[in-house]
């Protein structure tokens, strides 16, 4: 039997090392952290006590072309507000998708990075 901890972190592919790092670092603002020097380009960022690693993968052939599909492969941040979450993605001209009476159990926001990754913000109803 596997006995988990937790989730250590999530990868993602991008085209653009450069491009993905100004949407993750400076819009949404998250913390990078030290990598390794692997054979590969990349940067990791701190999510609490998880990561998350960006891969550079200029051939983009495993990358996705549309838009929001929340049943497609995501990934969750849980954040304090939802609407404070809304403001600054309004702020930083990022657009999204709410549901903030979600049949979750909880509110939600849909994003999409410039790679079109999707990314969810999870919130307490009502935050």
């Amino acid at each position: 039997m596997i006995h988990f901890n937790g989730l250590h972190h999530v990868s993602l592919a991008v085209r653009s090392l450069d491009i993905a790092r100004a949407f993750y670092s400076e819009k949404l603002m998250l913390q990078e952290i030290p990598r390794p020097p692997f054979n590969s380009t990349g940067v990791w960022y701190a999510v609490g006590d998880q990561q998350l690693h960006l891969l550079e993968h200029p051939g983009g052939d495993t990358l996705r072309e549309r838009g929001i599909d929340t049943v497609d492969g995501h990934f969750a941040f849980w954040v304090k507000s939802h609407s404070d979450t809304k403001a600054w993605l309004e702020e930083q001209g990022i657009p999204y998708e709410a549901r903030p009476d979600s049949v979750a159990g909880f509110a939600q926001i849909y994003v999409l990075d410039p790679d079109r990754n999707i990314l969810e913000f999870g919130a307490p109803y009502g935050s």
